[in-house]
């Protein structure tokens, strides 16, 4: 027993819930110079310089957000508040091939970093342009390095971004245009060999046909890893594999045979020792109701006795809930109609009207649109079996309007308002229901021939100030529920600081506990497990548990504001001056009730502490089999001790 006073942080009275996947049981956990120092019941309270009393509460592990895209974010304000709020303690960062591992990578001709990030994760270039031009770091070992000088919120796992290597080792223009040759592919093997060593976790690609550049001359084309040939992908999966490292990817959506392919590459079977693969993500798509089960199919296949993988898709536990800002949203990259409108930068409105009123651009546009609504062809019978190819579903009464300069039309869908617009125009002139909709409904074509023509229409006159939002996928709860407590899928999946104006998904990991606690306190111990123990030793990170000796992350829960929580109605658009932008956040106020963070409490009741962005509470986390005694590098320098 310590003596008095030793104890930093006693925290009393709480359900605990250790990470192990065992039952709660109601014991004190004490915290000591960031690392758990006791737990037991009944400790007693003069031992500590601080008690916490968590009476009708639940106390865990601090949660892991297994797939961000936090790594401008965390540049910028290191504390991370959107993910410290919802009691993430954890963030792996680098994925979809995107990060900053070499830094900024800028020269006279190339802006990688602004050309990478701008369109793939809809972040603004003057954000980019800020974050690129403080990268004092070019090599991977220097930016772990780095991160011992911020005041990190959460820890940081960064990996290897694929495109951002190619970049390094081919120049920006070359990446996208060729293949390496052999010095080239050698030179990026060694570069990863090296990540390696110094303890960086993983490795990430992207393959997603959604992912495009931002900048001229390359607005056109898709980022480097797409360049990527399989022999490529192999020859670098192969040093993970050595190292017992992971693969983050993404699959080429659109080719079965080469998701199949690329996804083999986890085989022990085929290669002589299973690769850890985890992929993006277990989705259960509106168009396309196939893609859950096949996905499901997929990896039981890969982590069968005649594979011998190591596979685990990533689960979303939200309603895929996307938000436009008039033609601007992630799911028209798909559409090379729509796409054409994302290609302008996000100010130049002039560009996208003289695109609209190009009656060429107006039959394509209108072409695409009505794709497959109607006739006798392969398009529409994939569309009345609910297989279409595409992820939005080009239908007005599934698009609803968020915020616009007609007020009447906040919250309905545009069928609503298409309606009505028809009914006026015929000259039911009592269904507008003000002026401000009677002289909207007077700027329409008269008659507005069909709903192509309306769309085209709210897009050409209110640009970004229309904002409005779709639900490609997950809308049937039953079905999440079966994603997300499947045992071979990882929950986690956040895509936190990605698409600032477009989705809001920083409390899933929440909405996982939140289900799991519908169901009984077993399925909450499980969650709990999936959520912090499991992912860390996927990773293979100092995280996730809550045994003595184990880092101070911890996460304080109230069941009850659980309950009655509708995360649905806790979305919020707000103006973020770190980014002078707005951007898509939620608050689950009360849920949280604590958390801390290498032993320091970040958030209490509602509240950042004082501590939290001055103080660094999180670390750069490694590998754990690299570590040495005190955070050092088995192979090196300390590093982002």
């Amino acid at each position: 027993m310590p003596a008095s006073g030793t104890w930093d942080v006693l925290f009393k009275n709480a359900l605990v819930f250790d990470g192990t996947g065992a039952a709660p049981e109601y014991v004190d956990v004490a915290v000591r110079d960031g690392r758990i120092a006791d737990k037991g019941a009944a400790l007693p309270e003069r031992d500590a310089s601080r008690v916490i009393d968590l009476e009708g509460q639940w106390l865990m592990p601090g949660l892991l957000d297994i797939h961000t895209h936090f790594d401008l974010e965390v540049e910028v304000e290191p504390g991370l508040p959107e993910a410290v709020r919802h009691g993430t303690t954890t963030a792996v960062v680098s994925n979809c091939s995107l990060g900053l591992a070499f830094g900024a990578q800028k020269s006279a001709r190339q802006n990688p970093v602004v050309d990478c990030f701008a369109r793939v994760e809809n972040i603004p270039k003057h954000v980019l342009e800020k974050v690129a031009g403080q990268c004092d770091w070019n090599t991977s070992r220097a930016y772990l390095e780095h991160f011992s000088r911020l005041p990190l919120g959460p820890n940081i796992v960064p990996m290897i971004p694929h495109s951002m290597l190619r970049v390094q080792v081919m120049g920006l223009q070359d990446s996208i245009r060729r293949d390496p040759d052999e010095r080239e592919l050698e030179e990026m093997c060694r570069l990863v060999e090296g990540a390696m060593e110094e303890g960086y976790v993983g490795f990430s690609t992207d393959a997603l046909p959604f992912h495009y550049l931002a900048n001229d001359p390359n607005r056109r084309s898709r980022i480097p890893t797409h360049f990527a040939s399989f022999r490529e992908l192999r020859r670098i999966t192969r040093i993970l594999r050595r190292h017992d490292r992971v693969w983050q990817a993404t699959p080429p959506k659109d080719s079965r045979l080469q998701t199949l392919r690329n996804f083999l590459l986890t085989s022990g079977r085929l290669f002589g020792r299973p690769l850890k693969v985890t992929a993006v993500a277990a989705l259960d798509v509106h168009t396309n109701h196939s893609i859950a089960g096949m996905g499901l199919k997929l990896t039981r296949l890969l982590n069968s006795r005649l594979v011998n993988g190591r596979f685990r898709l990533q689960a979303l536990s939200a309603p895929f809930k996307v938000w436009a800002d008039g033609p601007i949203t992630p799911l028209a990259e798909e559409i090379p109609e729509l796409r054409e409108l994302n290609e302008p930068d996000l100010e130049d409105r002039e560009t996208r009207r003289r695109t609209l009123d190009d009656p060429d651009y107006v039959r394509r546009f209108r072409r695409m649109w009505f794709r497959g609504k109607s006739g006798f062809n392969i398009a529409n019978l994939k569309r009345r079996l609910n297989i279409e190819d595409l992820v939005l579903n080009r239908r007005l009464d599934d698009m609803f309007i968020g915020r616009c300069p007609v007020a009447d039309w906040t919250g309905e869908s545009m069928e609503s308002v298409y309606r009505r617009l028809r009914a006026w125009q015929a000259g039911e002139t009592a269904q507008a229901r003000s002026e401000a909709e009677a002289q909207a409904f007077a700027g329409f074509p008269n008659p507005v021939a069909d709903d192509a023509d309306f769309f085209l229409h709210l897009l050409r006159r209110y640009d970004t100030d229309l904002r409005w939002h779709t639900t490609t996928a997950n809308r049937d709860p039953e079905m999440v529920r079966r994603l997300l407590f499947d045992p071979q899928i990882l929950p986690g999946f956040n895509d936190s600081g990605a698409h600032l104006t477009n989705m809001a998904f920083y409390d899933c990991n929440l909405r996982t506990l939140k289900l799991a606690a519908e169901q009984s306190l077993e399925r909450v111990s499980e969650s709990v497990r999936r959520l912090t123990r499991e992912p860390a030793d996927f990773f293979s990170i100092d995280a996730g548990g809550l045994e003595i000796g184990d880092r101070a992350d911890l996460v304080a829960v109230d069941p009850r504001a659980l309950a009655n929580w509708d995360p649905e109605q806790t979305i919020r658009y707000e103006y973020r001056p770190v980014f002078h932008h707005h951007q898509m956040v939620n608050r689950s106020e009360g849920v949280v009730t604590h958390s801390m963070i290498g032993g320091t409490l970040a958030w209490e009741n509602g509240a950042f502490t004082e501590a939290f962005g001055r103080r660094r509470m999180g670390r750069a986390l490694r590998d754990r089999r690299t570590e040495g005694p005190g955070g050092f590098a088995r192979h090196g320098s300390r590093i982002a001790a």
